[in-house]
């Protein structure tokens, strides 16, 4: 199965480079904003025709080469149709970032350890930092259609990278991990061993609690300054909260390596269940990205050889392990213990979420594999 994944990298362009990217980037812009006056007016939307109707007007007025023309009518052809799938109203779409769209070996390409971008004034070659990035450049990976963009004072090349990855069959799963989410632990992993990983969160659910004491205070100030303000802190949580969620399932699949299967809570419409929650935590629980938290832990299990399902979140925290018994009251959620109301069996109440969700897991081994294949798993049924 293919796996497309973005790589975020940024080059170190000389002063003369800069200046070059940036009325490339410039005249771009302001070419796509023209095709869309076109686009608006005309609603067509067929390659063809577009190009017959702007392509000497985009060479002409903004001196663009051939190839940034017909990237112009494509990249406005496909936020339009995007409008459209979407279901909004029809509307001039306006483009104000200084992007530009860069496709493989004809706009870009990978030259002794540089890339080679072309410009207004044809290509430069630029180096740029691999760091942490290597596995990407090994050549087992295809490269795409790329963005050049310019952000914070510094250029970044979004590449879409895709290889081909096999999906680990059930038959080959060697261990079975439940990972628990939440707030006051980041994550609780349970493994087929019985061993028990924390991942603390009360730093960050106190990060959290910041950001929005300060996002408060902005909003009632309600000037221009603060609106700009509010905008940067909601971008610099944002990206702090993509960190934290990279740093710890990057330390979950390292830890339990190839042929392990995760198993998850579907949290889907996680939003509407903790709107319950009192108004004083209900910040930190529903901006959680829980959705990133599994997105990233299943490209990272696939790079690495594992797979991550989900399952339905019923119970899992009120489910003893031991016994079974299923009851409200087992749960304390204020002191996050548990304690069963049968057999007295008692624990973190995240941990007891995690422990549900690796026996889920096993059930989902056993219905798709044979009894041999349970062995390795430690969990072989008897004869019927």
């Amino acid at each position: 199965m293919d796996m497309t994944l973005t790589a975020k990298i940024k080059i170190y362009p000389t002063a003369e480079q800069a200046q070059l990217l940036k009325a490339t980037l410039s005249a771009y812009r302001q070419a796509c904003n023209a095709v869309s006056v076109v686009i608006f007016d005309t609603k067509v939307l067929v390659q063809a025709k577009l190009h017959d109707m702007t392509y000497r007007q985009l060479r002409a007025n903004y001196a663009l080469r051939s190839q940034m023309a017909q990237s112009v009518i494509k990249t406005v052809i496909a936020r339009y149709r995007s409008l459209k799938s979407n279901g909004h109203e029809w509307t001039l779409i306006r483009f104000k970032k200084p992007e530009y769209d860069i496709v493989w070996n004809r706009d870009y390409s990978l030259v002794q350890g540089v890339f080679s971008v072309n410009t207004l004034e044809g290509r430069i070659k630029v180096p740029f930092e691999p760091k942490g990035m290597e596995q990407y450049f090994d050549g087992s990976w295809t490269f795409g259609t790329a963005k050049l963009v310019y952000k914070h004072n510094k250029f970044f090349l979004h590449i879409p990278m895709t290889k081909t990855i096999p999906t680990v069959d059930e038959h080959h799963i060697r261990q079975v991990v439940g990972v628990d989410v939440g707030v006051n632990f980041l994550a609780v992993a349970y493994d087929s061993q019985g061993k028990t990983t924390f991942f603390n969160g009360r730093k960050i659910k106190h990060m959290r609690a910041k950001y929005k004491r300060m996002r408060k205070t902005l909003q009632q100030k309600g000037t221009a300054s603060a609106r700009r303000k509010l905008k940067k802190i909601g971008q610099r949580e944002n990206r702090w909260m993509t960190d934290v969620n990279h740093a710890v399932t990057k330390a979950l699949v390292r830890q339990y390596g190839e042929r392990t299967l995760f198993v998850l809570e579907d949290l889907t419409g996680i939003r509407e269940k903790t709107e319950r929650v009192c108004i004083h935590d209900r910040y930190e629980t529903v901006s959680w990205a829980f959705y990133q938290f599994r997105h990233l832990l299943e490209y990272k299990a696939r790079l690495h050889g594992a797979k991550v399902i989900v399952v339905a979140p019923h119970y899992t925290s009120l489910t003893c392990p031991k016994c079974g018994h299923t009851e409200k009251a087992n749960r304390k959620k204020r002191t996050h213990t548990f304690c069963c109301r049968t057999c007295g069996y008692t624990s973190n109440d995240d941990r007891i979420g995690a422990m549900n969700l690796q026996r889920k897991g096993m059930e989902y081994i056993v219905e798709g594999t044979t009894q041999g294949s349970l062995a390795s798993l430690g969990s072989r049924q008897p004869a019927p």
